[in-house]
Protein backbone atom coordinates (compact mmCIF):
# COMPACT_ATOMS: atom_id res chain seq x y z
CA UNK A 1 0.00 0.00 0.00
CA UNK A 2 3.50 2.43 0.88
CA UNK A 3 4.04 2.05 -3.09
CA UNK A 4 0.33 2.85 -4.19
CA UNK A 5 0.68 5.67 -1.95
CA UNK A 6 3.71 7.32 -3.27
CA UNK A 7 2.95 6.73 -6.37
CA UNK A 8 -0.42 7.82 -6.72
CA UNK A 9 -0.10 11.22 -4.56
CA UNK A 10 3.45 11.64 -7.07
CA UNK A 11 0.97 11.42 -10.55
CA UNK A 12 -1.85 13.57 -8.25
CA UNK A 13 0.73 16.36 -7.33
CA UNK A 14 2.02 16.54 -10.53
CA UNK A 15 -1.10 17.08 -12.36
CA UNK A 16 -1.35 19.61 -9.69
CA UNK A 17 1.71 21.80 -10.59
CA UNK A 18 1.07 21.04 -14.34
CA UNK A 19 -2.82 22.36 -14.48
CA UNK A 20 -1.98 25.24 -11.35
CA UNK A 21 1.34 26.67 -13.59
CA UNK A 22 -0.73 26.66 -17.34
CA UNK A 23 -3.32 28.59 -15.56
CA UNK A 24 -0.63 30.73 -14.59
CA UNK A 25 0.58 31.28 -18.07
CA UNK A 26 -2.49 31.99 -19.63
CA UNK A 27 -4.07 34.83 -17.52
CA UNK A 28 -6.23 35.83 -19.78
CA UNK A 29 -10.19 36.78 -19.28
CA UNK A 30 -11.38 32.97 -20.28
CA UNK A 31 -9.20 32.36 -17.42
CA UNK A 32 -12.27 30.87 -15.10
CA UNK A 33 -13.65 29.11 -17.59
CA UNK A 34 -10.62 27.39 -18.07
CA UNK A 35 -10.11 26.84 -14.50
CA UNK A 36 -13.63 24.88 -13.90
CA UNK A 37 -12.46 23.26 -17.02
CA UNK A 38 -9.47 21.92 -15.51
CA UNK A 39 -11.40 20.98 -12.23
CA UNK A 40 -13.36 18.49 -14.26
CA UNK A 41 -10.22 17.19 -15.59
CA UNK A 42 -8.60 16.80 -12.50
CA UNK A 43 -11.45 14.97 -10.72
CA UNK A 44 -12.08 12.45 -13.41
CA UNK A 45 -7.98 11.71 -13.31
CA UNK A 46 -8.16 11.25 -9.22
CA UNK A 47 -10.94 9.32 -9.32
CA UNK A 48 -10.11 6.87 -12.62
CA UNK A 49 -6.32 6.84 -10.82
CA UNK A 50 -7.75 5.77 -7.76
CA UNK A 51 -10.35 3.23 -9.02
CA UNK A 52 -7.80 1.67 -11.70
CA UNK A 53 -4.70 1.03 -9.63
CA UNK A 54 -3.99 -2.26 -8.59
CA UNK A 55 -5.24 -2.50 -4.91
CA UNK A 56 -8.53 -3.85 -3.13
CA UNK A 57 -11.44 -2.16 -2.57
CA UNK A 58 -10.08 -0.29 0.72
CA UNK A 59 -7.09 0.57 -1.01
CA UNK A 60 -8.80 2.49 -3.48
CA UNK A 61 -11.14 4.43 -1.31
CA UNK A 62 -7.47 5.27 0.71
CA UNK A 63 -5.99 6.69 -2.08
CA UNK A 64 -9.66 8.59 -3.32
CA UNK A 65 -9.30 10.07 0.03
CA UNK A 66 -6.24 11.40 -0.41
CA UNK A 67 -7.03 12.86 -3.94
CA UNK A 68 -10.17 14.38 -2.14
CA UNK A 69 -9.12 15.92 0.72
CA UNK A 70 -5.56 16.88 -0.41
CA UNK A 71 -4.61 17.49 -4.75
CA UNK A 72 -8.09 19.07 -5.26
CA UNK A 73 -7.92 21.58 -2.51
CA UNK A 74 -4.47 22.41 -3.25
CA UNK A 75 -5.00 23.15 -6.61
CA UNK A 76 -8.44 24.89 -5.95
CA UNK A 77 -6.57 27.43 -3.63
CA UNK A 78 -3.38 27.60 -5.76
CA UNK A 79 -5.99 28.46 -8.64
CA UNK A 80 -8.21 30.71 -6.44
CA UNK A 81 -4.63 32.77 -5.57
CA UNK A 82 -4.38 33.59 -9.69
CA UNK A 83 -8.35 34.17 -10.16
CA UNK A 84 -8.42 36.80 -7.07
CA UNK A 85 -8.12 40.04 -9.48
CA UNK A 86 -10.23 38.83 -11.98
CA UNK A 87 -13.77 37.98 -10.05
CA UNK A 88 -13.40 38.32 -5.94
CA UNK A 89 -16.99 36.73 -5.42
CA UNK A 90 -15.68 33.67 -7.59
CA UNK A 91 -12.54 33.17 -5.28
CA UNK A 92 -14.68 33.58 -2.10
CA UNK A 93 -16.98 30.98 -3.36
CA UNK A 94 -14.08 28.97 -4.06
CA UNK A 95 -12.71 29.87 -0.52
CA UNK A 96 -15.83 28.42 0.91
CA UNK A 97 -15.40 25.35 -0.74
CA UNK A 98 -11.80 24.78 0.62
CA UNK A 99 -12.77 25.18 3.91
CA UNK A 100 -15.53 22.93 3.60
CA UNK A 101 -13.67 19.99 2.17
CA UNK A 102 -10.58 21.15 4.93
CA UNK A 103 -13.64 21.03 7.28
CA UNK A 104 -14.64 17.95 6.35
CA UNK A 105 -11.53 16.36 6.94
CA UNK A 106 -10.57 17.34 10.16
CA UNK A 107 -13.58 15.67 11.43
CA UNK A 108 -13.56 12.92 9.48
CA UNK A 109 -9.48 11.80 10.57
CA UNK A 110 -9.25 13.20 13.63
CA UNK A 111 -12.75 14.39 15.72
CA UNK A 112 -15.14 11.21 14.99
CA UNK A 113 -13.19 8.46 14.74
CA UNK A 114 -12.92 8.34 18.69
CA UNK A 115 -16.39 10.77 19.71
CA UNK A 116 -17.78 8.17 21.20
CA UNK A 117 -21.60 7.96 20.79
CA UNK A 118 -23.49 5.99 23.78
CA UNK A 119 -26.77 5.17 21.89
CA UNK A 120 -29.86 4.88 24.15
CA UNK A 121 -32.97 2.65 22.87
CA UNK A 122 -35.27 0.75 24.44
CA UNK A 123 -37.78 -1.63 23.42
CA UNK A 124 -40.92 -3.96 25.50
CA UNK A 125 -41.90 -7.10 25.06
CA UNK A 126 -44.63 -8.84 26.55
CA UNK A 127 -42.41 -11.99 27.33
CA UNK A 128 -40.53 -10.23 29.98
CA UNK A 129 -41.44 -9.52 33.67
CA UNK A 130 -38.60 -7.35 34.69
CA UNK A 131 -36.43 -4.93 32.59
CA UNK A 132 -32.89 -6.02 31.34
CA UNK A 133 -30.32 -3.73 30.29
CA UNK A 134 -27.80 -4.62 27.57
CA UNK A 135 -24.76 -3.30 26.66
CA UNK A 136 -23.73 -3.96 22.63
CA UNK A 137 -19.65 -3.64 21.71
CA UNK A 138 -19.34 -3.93 17.86
CA UNK A 139 -15.99 -3.85 15.96
CA UNK A 140 -13.81 -2.37 18.65
CA UNK A 141 -11.72 -3.05 15.46
CA UNK A 142 -8.35 -1.85 16.81
CA UNK A 143 -4.86 -2.48 15.77
CA UNK A 144 -3.16 -0.32 18.82
CA UNK A 145 -5.37 -1.34 22.46
CA UNK A 146 -5.02 1.74 24.39
CA UNK A 147 -6.93 4.42 26.52
CA UNK A 148 -9.41 4.48 24.00
CA UNK A 149 -10.92 1.54 24.51
CA UNK A 150 -10.17 1.65 27.99
CA UNK A 151 -12.70 4.91 27.62
CA UNK A 152 -15.06 2.48 26.10
CA UNK A 153 -15.68 -0.19 28.52
CA UNK A 154 -15.13 1.93 31.45
CA UNK A 155 -18.31 3.89 29.95
CA UNK A 156 -19.40 0.48 29.67
CA UNK A 157 -19.09 -0.55 32.67
CA UNK A 158 -20.74 2.62 34.80
CA UNK A 159 -23.90 1.87 33.15
CA UNK A 160 -24.12 -1.52 34.86
CA UNK A 161 -25.57 -3.55 31.90
CA UNK A 162 -27.45 -6.69 33.51
CA UNK A 163 -25.73 -8.43 29.97
CA UNK A 164 -22.64 -7.23 27.94
CA UNK A 165 -22.50 -9.10 24.31
CA UNK A 166 -19.48 -8.71 22.13
CA UNK A 167 -20.29 -8.52 18.32
CA UNK A 168 -16.92 -9.77 16.89
CA UNK A 169 -14.11 -8.01 15.01
CA UNK A 170 -11.73 -7.51 18.26
CA UNK A 171 -8.39 -6.84 16.43
CA UNK A 172 -7.27 -6.21 12.52
CA UNK A 173 -3.96 -6.66 12.39
CA UNK A 174 -1.86 -8.78 9.81
CA UNK A 175 1.67 -8.97 11.30
CA UNK A 176 1.65 -12.48 14.24
CA UNK A 177 4.20 -10.92 16.67
CA UNK A 178 2.69 -7.94 16.63
CA UNK A 179 -1.23 -9.06 16.96
CA UNK A 180 0.03 -11.58 19.61
CA UNK A 181 1.03 -8.58 21.98
CA UNK A 182 -2.04 -6.50 21.14
CA UNK A 183 -4.07 -10.01 21.87
CA UNK A 184 -2.47 -9.54 25.82
CA UNK A 185 -2.82 -5.53 25.62
CA UNK A 186 -6.60 -5.91 24.81
CA UNK A 187 -6.70 -8.73 27.01
CA UNK A 188 -6.02 -6.55 29.82
CA UNK A 189 -8.07 -3.81 29.27
CA UNK A 190 -10.79 -6.11 29.64
CA UNK A 191 -9.54 -7.08 32.81
CA UNK A 192 -9.11 -3.71 34.17
CA UNK A 193 -12.60 -2.61 33.24
CA UNK A 194 -14.47 -5.05 36.10
CA UNK A 195 -17.29 -6.05 34.02
CA UNK A 196 -19.21 -8.08 35.66
CA UNK A 197 -23.00 -7.96 34.61
CA UNK A 198 -25.26 -10.61 36.19
CA UNK A 199 -26.01 -12.34 33.22
CA UNK A 200 -22.51 -12.27 31.93
CA UNK A 201 -20.45 -11.43 29.16
CA UNK A 202 -20.66 -12.99 25.83
CA UNK A 203 -18.75 -12.66 22.28
CA UNK A 204 -18.69 -14.25 18.66
CA UNK A 205 -16.33 -13.79 15.91
CA UNK A 206 -16.14 -11.22 13.10
CA UNK A 207 -14.85 -11.30 10.00
CA UNK A 208 -10.88 -10.03 10.67
CA UNK A 209 -10.52 -12.01 13.46
CA UNK A 210 -7.60 -14.77 13.57
CA UNK A 211 -8.47 -18.05 14.04
CA UNK A 212 -7.22 -17.99 18.00
CA UNK A 213 -9.21 -15.17 18.71
CA UNK A 214 -10.77 -16.80 21.70
CA UNK A 215 -7.82 -15.86 23.32
CA UNK A 216 -8.18 -12.62 24.27
CA UNK A 217 -10.70 -13.15 26.33
CA UNK A 218 -8.32 -16.04 28.20
CA UNK A 219 -8.98 -15.66 32.08
CA UNK A 220 -11.73 -13.77 31.63
CA UNK A 221 -15.76 -14.05 32.73
CA UNK A 222 -16.38 -13.94 28.77
CA UNK A 223 -17.86 -16.89 27.77
CA UNK A 224 -17.40 -17.14 23.44
CA UNK A 225 -19.04 -18.83 20.89
CA UNK A 226 -16.96 -20.68 18.30
CA UNK A 227 -19.95 -22.79 16.79
CA UNK A 228 -24.19 -21.30 16.50
CA UNK A 229 -25.50 -22.30 19.91
CA UNK A 230 -28.32 -21.15 21.78
CA UNK A 231 -28.17 -20.30 25.83
CA UNK A 232 -30.89 -20.66 28.24
CA UNK A 233 -29.69 -17.30 30.67
CA UNK A 234 -32.83 -17.50 32.58
CA UNK A 235 -34.95 -14.79 31.41
CA UNK A 236 -34.15 -14.91 28.30
CA UNK A 237 -32.58 -17.66 25.76
CA UNK A 238 -29.28 -16.16 23.58
CA UNK A 239 -28.01 -17.46 20.49
CA UNK A 240 -24.60 -16.95 19.36
CA UNK A 241 -23.70 -17.76 15.44
CA UNK A 242 -20.62 -18.30 14.02
CA UNK A 243 -19.29 -16.09 11.43
CA UNK A 244 -20.06 -17.81 8.28
CA UNK A 245 -23.42 -18.46 9.45
CA UNK A 246 -23.97 -14.73 10.51
CA UNK A 247 -23.18 -14.06 6.39
CA UNK A 248 -25.72 -16.43 5.81
CA UNK A 249 -29.32 -14.62 4.21
CA UNK A 250 -30.88 -17.95 4.14
CA UNK A 251 -30.08 -18.91 8.03
CA UNK A 252 -32.59 -21.03 9.51
CA UNK A 253 -32.99 -20.58 14.00
CA UNK A 254 -35.41 -21.77 15.81
CA UNK A 255 -37.46 -19.97 18.43
CA UNK A 256 -37.86 -19.90 21.96
CA UNK A 257 -40.77 -19.39 24.55
CA UNK A 258 -38.82 -17.04 26.18
CA UNK A 259 -37.54 -13.40 25.05
CA UNK A 260 -34.95 -14.44 22.29
CA UNK A 261 -31.55 -12.51 21.50
CA UNK A 262 -29.61 -13.75 18.37
CA UNK A 263 -26.50 -12.34 18.49
CA UNK A 264 -24.42 -12.38 15.23
CA UNK A 265 -21.36 -10.07 13.57
CA UNK A 266 -22.98 -9.59 9.75
CA UNK A 267 -26.61 -8.66 9.43
CA UNK A 268 -27.21 -10.86 7.03
CA UNK A 269 -28.57 -13.38 8.53
CA UNK A 270 -31.36 -11.17 9.63
CA UNK A 271 -32.83 -11.81 6.34
CA UNK A 272 -33.11 -15.42 6.70
CA UNK A 273 -35.65 -17.29 8.71
CA UNK A 274 -35.34 -16.29 12.19
CA UNK A 275 -37.75 -17.07 14.70
CA UNK A 276 -36.36 -14.60 17.96
CA UNK A 277 -37.33 -11.26 19.32
CA UNK A 278 -34.21 -9.14 19.05
CA UNK A 279 -31.64 -9.81 16.30
CA UNK A 280 -27.99 -8.38 16.95
CA UNK A 281 -25.11 -7.32 14.21
CA UNK A 282 -22.77 -5.15 13.83
CA UNK A 283 -19.31 -5.29 10.47
CA UNK A 284 -21.35 -2.10 8.50
CA UNK A 285 -19.63 0.26 10.55
CA UNK A 286 -22.59 2.59 10.02
CA UNK A 287 -21.01 2.89 6.74
CA UNK A 288 -17.99 5.05 8.40
CA UNK A 289 -19.16 7.87 5.92
CA UNK A 290 -22.48 9.10 5.77
CA UNK A 291 -23.72 11.97 3.41
CA UNK A 292 -26.83 14.08 4.46
CA UNK A 293 -29.87 12.80 3.15
CA UNK A 294 -28.26 9.81 1.34
CA UNK A 295 -26.45 7.87 4.56
CA UNK A 296 -24.37 5.24 4.00
CA UNK A 297 -22.57 4.90 0.80
CA UNK A 298 -21.22 1.42 1.49
CA UNK A 299 -22.19 -0.82 4.08
CA UNK A 300 -20.48 -4.72 3.22
CA UNK A 301 -23.88 -6.24 3.73
CA UNK A 302 -26.81 -7.80 1.80
CA UNK A 303 -29.78 -5.85 4.18
CA UNK A 304 -31.20 -2.72 2.40
CA UNK A 305 -29.47 0.77 3.40
CA UNK A 306 -32.26 1.71 6.09
CA UNK A 307 -30.70 -1.55 8.14
CA UNK A 308 -27.25 -0.94 7.74
CA UNK A 309 -27.41 1.16 11.24
CA UNK A 310 -29.73 1.75 14.13
CA UNK A 311 -32.91 -0.35 15.43
CA UNK A 312 -35.43 -1.04 13.38
CA UNK A 313 -38.79 -3.59 13.12
CA UNK A 314 -38.69 -5.64 10.23
CA UNK A 315 -41.15 -7.78 11.47
CA UNK A 316 -43.77 -7.19 13.82
CA UNK A 317 -42.31 -7.45 17.64
CA UNK A 318 -38.80 -8.26 15.52
CA UNK A 319 -36.30 -5.86 15.57
CA UNK A 320 -33.03 -6.01 14.43
CA UNK A 321 -29.98 -3.86 16.09
CA UNK A 322 -27.14 -2.88 13.57
CA UNK A 323 -23.93 -0.90 15.74
CA UNK A 324 -22.41 1.44 14.15
CA UNK A 325 -18.98 -0.07 16.02
CA UNK A 326 -16.89 1.28 18.29
CA UNK A 327 -13.59 0.91 15.56
CA UNK A 328 -12.43 1.75 12.05
CA UNK A 329 -11.22 -0.42 9.46
CA UNK A 330 -7.64 -0.97 9.68
CA UNK A 331 -5.38 -2.20 6.96
CA UNK A 332 -5.29 -0.38 3.58
CA UNK A 333 -8.69 1.59 4.39
CA UNK A 334 -8.84 5.53 5.28
CA UNK A 335 -8.75 5.58 8.75
CA UNK A 336 -12.35 7.88 9.20
CA UNK A 337 -15.59 8.50 9.94
CA UNK A 338 -17.71 11.17 9.34
CA UNK A 339 -21.28 11.99 10.32
CA UNK A 340 -21.15 8.52 12.01
CA UNK A 341 -19.59 8.42 14.87
CA UNK A 342 -18.38 5.28 16.63
CA UNK A 343 -21.15 4.13 19.38
CA UNK A 344 -21.68 1.97 22.56
CA UNK A 345 -25.21 1.04 22.47
CA UNK A 346 -27.48 0.32 25.65
CA UNK A 347 -30.67 -1.33 24.87
CA UNK A 348 -32.84 -1.18 27.30
CA UNK A 349 -35.63 -4.39 27.12
CA UNK A 350 -38.83 -4.09 29.29
CA UNK A 351 -41.96 -5.46 29.92
CA UNK A 352 -44.96 -4.06 27.77
CA UNK A 353 -47.18 -1.65 29.70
Amino acid sequence: MTQALVFYNSVAGLVTVVFVVFLYRIKNERLIERMILLVVIQVAILILGAMLYPVDGFGRLQLLAWGVFLHFPLYLIASGVMLFDKSRLFFYALVILVLIILGVAVDAFLIEPRRLEVSRTTIYSAKLEQPIKVAVLADIQTDNPGTYEARVLAITAAENPDLVLLAGDYLQIYDQDAYQVAVIELRNIFKDAGLKPPLGIYAVRGNVDHNDWTAIFQELDVRPFTTTETLDLGAITLTGISWLDSENPNLIIQGSDEYHIVLGHSPNYSLGEIDADLLLAGHTHGGQFQLPGIGPLLTLSLVPRSWAAGLTEIKPDQYLLVSRGIGLERGSAPRMRFLCRPELVILEIKPAQ
